[in-house]
């Protein structure tokens, strides 16, 4: 039985999603650099966020938005098997078979505007107005609903800027003023949407914040093993949070005093430190066979693969992601199922003792699928790797001829994702007060169906907060 809840509802609640917000940037290092969340934080609620397994923006944001862990709506990352073909394909909106908190506000009758939130691309008919998100393919996709609304939101902000471009890029100038340029727009569609419509629940997430910590990790942090002191971008990151900051701090003035207020985001960001080429790995230790050898930083693709004589091959991302090839359940698999669980927990106590170039320990975590989720449903990977617990890289690409990089294979990375996002709740009538040590990702969805005065589904696991 779910426990009683406390909090009472409010007129009405916004969202403000920041991506890859680090907790303890937020709550530490530049707390007295940040008035506005830190008043927000102060007059109510505030913890550190457990995050999904994987901790990234896919599934991250649909699973708080569900109250379904990634298992359970089957989506494990931006990309996932569609079956047991040797094909990757991107998971959009149509991939979350559940209801999002908004769909069960517009069930009800409230009024939502949805804003930039990842994995709605293609946009689904709402009670209200929805822009979609990173996933859109270019500006001249019909990524609003109604289809009505791109129109006039070009006229108020221009064409749509959904991500930052190239945001692994040598040309740092460049993409700071990417990275401002799609801030701007998304909070000044924010400030035009909330004062142009009537709304119950308006939720956004703005994206430039994860881009800018993979872009400028390495002159913020003097732990970083790249760190440049008294770099001239040292204060990048330090300056786009005061940024943020204010651009909250402008949308909060088009708020009335009966808006209940959160800032969350879906994970936060560490130090990358390296890169473990997964496959290159693979093919050393005898579970994958390549037909040639292949210049450096080649994508692998199926056509490339020997599958008669592979047993795995495995996926680059913040995390590694293995896959047995099973006989009777991939097209040219070689593992005997007999044999399944014996050589998964090879392929796990090999990894997890892979130290760094030197040999040394990095501390990787691998996991089974039914270690980490109660319910399975899609197809994920037969295991899950967080190389130096996620501040390593997974390398997907071949042809390096060696395990470990210094460097992602995409471009330049200066971070990878951390396993904690935040949360902060500021309520109208301010009740709740306080902190927790720690919330989970579950615990969102509860959260805004209560404060929207709604009912909890009873598949939702999490307990409304605080």
């Amino acid at each position: 039985m779910r426990e009683p809840s406390f909090l009472s509802p409010a007129r009405r609640l916004a969202v403000i999603g920041l991506d890859c917000a680090e907790p303890s940037l937020v709550f530490e290092t530049l707390r007295d650099e940040l008035p506005t969340i830190r008043r927000l934080a102060e007059e109510g609620f505030s913890a550190r966020m457990r995050s999904t397994d994987p901790p990234i923006t896919v599934p991250a944001w649909s699973s708080m938005l569900t109250g379904l862990t990634p298992g359970e709506l089957g989506v494990y990352g931006f990309r996932n098997r569609a079956d047991y073909s040797y094909d990757h394909v991107t998971t959009d909106s149509h991939a979350v078979g559940a209801p999002r908190v908004w769909d069960l506000a517009s069930q009800a009758g409230k009024r939502v505007i949805v804003l930039s939130v990842p994995q709605t691309y293609p946009p689904k008919k709402v009670n209200g107005e929805l822009v979609s998100c990173l996933l859109t393919p270019t500006s001249d996709s019909d990524y609003t609903y109604p289809a009505s609304l791109k129109e006039e939101l070009e006229r108020v902000a221009g064409p749509y800027l959904m991500d930052v471009e190239d945001f692994r890029s040598e040309d740092k100038d460049a993409l700071l003023d990417r990275i401002y340029a799609v801030g701007r727009q998304r909070f000044e569609q924010a400030r035009y949407l909330v004062t142009s419509r009537p709304w119950d629940l308006f939720i956004m997430v703005e994206i430039g914040l994860d881009r800018l910590h993979h872009g400028f990790w390495k002159y913020f942090d003097p732990a970083h093993p790249k760190h440049e002191p008294d770099h001239p971008l040292a204060g990048a990151i330090p300056d786009y949070y005061r940024f943020l900051d204010k651009q909250i701090a402008e949308l909060l003035a088009c708020l009335d005093d009966e808006t209940a207020v959160i800032i969350c985001s879906d994970h936060g960001a560490q130090a990358m430190l390296g890169g473990v080429c997964i496959n290159e790995w693979l093919q050393r230790e005898g579970y994958l066979a390549l037909k040639d050898r292949y210049p450096a930083g080649t994508p692998l693709r199926q056509e490339m693969v020997e599958w008669s004589q592979t047993t795995a091959w495995g996926y680059g991302g913040y995390y590694g992601r293995v896959c047995l090839n099973v006989k009777g359940r991939e097209p040219k698999g070689v593992v005997d199922p007999a044999a399944y669980e014996v050589v998964r927990g090879e392929l796990k106590a090999k990894l997890e003792a892979l130290g760094d170039e030197d040999g040394r320990p990095i501390d990787t975590r691998v996991m089974r699928p039914e270690d980490v989720f109660e319910t399975i449903r899609g197809i994920p990977p037969d295991l899950f790797v967080y190389f130096g617990d996620l501040r390593w890289r997974s390398i997907g690409t071949v042809g390096w001829g060696a395990i470990h990089r210094s460097e992602n294979d995409t471009g330049p990375d200066d971070a990878n994702h951390a396993t904690h996002g935040l949360f902060i709740l500021r309520h109208p009538r301010g009740a709740p007060k306080g902190g927790a040590e720690e919330i989970s990702y579950l615990d969102i969805a509860p959260t805004l169906l209560t404060l929207l005065g709604l009912p909890v589904p009873a598949h939702m696991r999490g307990r409304v907060l605080p």
